[in-house]
């Protein structure tokens, strides 16, 4: 079945742009596009899109309150956001509102669009400086572990799954390690999965708090 999207962006350049290149792939069906958060909510409730992908600053309801709203009425539906401001005071903002994952737009294309596939599987996409913060900051608060699995776990892994657990946790994407391990993208996939499935991690983040606390 294809992933449906809702686009959200006041601007009608970047809408057009989101919507050819979500059209061009055969697995992601743009069901409708808004722009401004008011729109949204209400396209939400008529169109029950699997994934909403949302700008931040817009006029009237902006993209954080719109996300608040949309994830309290309808938990299924994840909210991706996508702009031009990855600073903590638009970050933190969006994730506590509900978003599953924050990309910047000058992001390629092939990495907006695996995160509204990762969004629809239930993991949470993150551009790398973005990831790359949110590792900083959940090690440096020292809070509880984050992941279920205990520290003896790690010697489980296979010497190549560490090696992409190291690369996680320096922020990079998966075409980014595939690049660099010399692999197929559907291989580092592979590996994620497995690392998740072994450590107990739920998304990508808490796989790159591991590397980080691990010192992988």
């Amino acid at each position: 079945m294809s992933i449906r999207v809702l686009l959200v962006d006041d601007q009608r350049l970047v809408r057009a742009g989101l919507r050819m290149l979500c059209e061009a792939e055969p697995d992601l069906d743009v069901v409708g596009e808004a722009d401004n958060g008011r729109d949204a909510i209400r396209l939400t409730d008529e169109l029950r899109p699997d994934v909403v992908v949302m700008d931040l600053r817009m006029p009237g309801v902006d993209g954080t309150a719109a996300t608040a709203r949309i994830r309290a009425a309808h938990p299924a539906c994840k909210v991706v956001v996508v702009t031009t401001f990855d600073d903590d005071d638009h970050l933190y903002p969006a994730l506590a509102a509900g978003a599953c994952g924050f990309l910047v737009k000058d992001a390629a294309p092939a990495e907006l669009l695996d995160g509204i596939r990762k969004a629809a599987e239930g993991d949470s996409p993150f551009s790398a400086a973005v990831l790359r913060r949110l590792v900083a900051r959940a090690v440096s608060a020292g809070g509880p572990r984050a992941t279920a699995a205990p520290a003896d776990a790690l010697p489980d892994l296979t010497r190549r799954e560490r090696d992409v657990l190291t690369l996680v946790g320096e922020g990079l994407s998966n075409q980014e390690i595939a690049d660099r391990l010399h692999l197929g993208v559907t291989t580092v996939k592979t590996h994620i999965t497995s690392l998740m499935t072994k450590t107990g991690a739920p998304n990508r983040v808490r796989l790159g708090i591991l590397a980080a606390r691990a010192g992988t």
